[in-house]
């Protein structure tokens, strides 16, 4: 199917040809036909799949025919809110791209910086508003927000709404839209909660299942090696010395290991970058900047603050620390293979983390490729299974017994 055949009207249609698109992804193709209808639509759909484009082209396209039929006011009539900064930063980049012919206004909203800015531009008006939750519930208090004439209300990354502890602020907002109203819904696990929240939000939705998390992008090829904790920096400095790497993510579990790995590469002449949620919001976009244009060539990475990491041309991703999450590893490489692109990533595994392997193993329905001959290689042993640890707890127990009783013997 192609972008010509969803009825999108000529404006969005010169847009999407300008940026080099002319076949949707599975879930634009199933989505935008609905959300056109104003539908309400619930997305299982992981990083990477294209969703953002699948419910900002028919947003637009709705609220573009509705202003010239009926030349509404300045009001915001969507709102998008999503977890992270850099996220709702790229989602408005999106409206821009989509909506560059359209006479609609949008600005993005954000916590971490001053406010002033924003403020001035909500002052002006605004169709469509991109939010973060704390920053938008913070300028609803002070009166610089009103969502009562909101049509379209769309929640992405709710998943990750809930690891943040969102949910929360997104439940009081739910409290003050319109209860008649399009709502799109969409994250990349549905957890028990999240499902209650999307059954209490929705109303006889359309539900869209593409991707599922289970599953890693076909094109990504993945290998694992077995590595001490103590060697992994200078296994990450001897892989990293290969050129034609121009591109790489690298993920840690913590934003002080970030931190750490950038000055390990730094002491071997590797230009990298660190983004994490202890940095400033202009650091992160500098960063994220830098790493895209090419000047940066390595970008280390917490899982929260790389939710907002949308690059077409990116190489490889290299799990530094295995997640201990096996969903985690999916979003994760999913940052590879876009664009019909064939990529790699890459994971370190030490002892500690043999059973984190084991269970993405198992979520993902297959072995991933063990890299043996490399300087730092160990052999690491599958785990005890619960029947051998009680049988080896149960033989320590005999010899403890064993021997206090010769103990007792012997003072005798």
């Amino acid at each position: 199917m192609l972008f010509t055949e969803l009825k999108l009207i000529e404006p969005i249609l010169k847009a999407l040809e300008k940026q080099g698109y002319k076949e949707p992804t599975p879930i634009q193709e199933r989505a935008i036909p609905h959300i056109l209808e104003w539908k309400d639509v619930l997305g299982a759909a992981q990083t990477g799949t294209g969703k953002t484009a699948a419910f900002a082209i028919p947003t637009l396209q709705l609220l573009s025919q509705e202003r010239k039929l009926w030349n509404t006011p300045r009001v915001i009539k969507n709102l998008i809110l999503t977890p992270t900064r850099e996220l709702a930063i790229q989602i408005e980049e999106s409206f821009t791209e989509y909506g560059k012919w359209l006479d609609l206004r949008h600005t993005v909203i954000f916590g971490g910086v001053p406010q002033n800015a924003q403020v001035q531009k909500l002052k002006r008006w605004v169709d469509i508003l991109v939010a973060t939750p704390g920053r938008l519930l913070d300028l609803m208090n002070q009166g610089f927000i009103d969502l009562r004439n909101v049509e379209i209300f769309t929640l992405d990354e709710a998943d990750r709404m809930l690891d943040m502890g969102f949910i929360n602020d997104v439940r009081k907002l739910l409290t003050v839209l319109p209860t008649k109203r399009q709502t799109l819904f969409f994250s990349a696990t549905m957890p028990k909660e999240i499902s209650h929240l999307a059954d209490d939000i929705l109303n006889n939705p359309i539900k869209i299942e593409v991707t599922p998390v289970s599953s890693t992008a076909d094109k990504v090829s993945q290998a694992v090696f077995f590595v001490k904790r103590a060697d992994k920096k200078s296994l990450l400095a001897g892989i990293l010395e290969n050129k034609k790497m121009t591109s790489v993510l690298v993920f840690t579990r913590t934003k002080h290991g970030a931190d750490r790995v950038v000055r390990e590469l730094d002491r071997v002449w590797v230009s990298a970058q660190a983004i994490h949620g202890n940095k400033s919001q202009n650091n992160r976009q500098r960063a994220l900047a830098s790493f895209k244009s090419g000047k940066t060539r390595v970008l280390i990475a917490t899982d929260i603050a790389a939710r907002g990491i949308d690059i077409d041309s990116l190489s490889y991703v290299i799990n530094y620390e295995l997640p201990n999450e096996p969903e985690t590893y999916v979003h994760r490489i999913g940052r590879t293979g876009r664009a019909g692109n064939e990529w790699v990533a890459l994971s370190f595994c030490d002892e500690e983390e043999f059973e984190y392997l084991l269970d993405i193993e198992k979520l993902i329905g297959q072995k991933i490729r063990v890299m043996e001959k490399h300087p730092f290689a160990i052999q690491i042993t599958a785990p005890l299974t619960k029947a051998q640890k009680k049988k080896k707890n149960a033989e320590k127990e005999e010899r403890k017994r064993g021997y206090m009783k010769n103990k007792r013997s012997y003072r005798r």
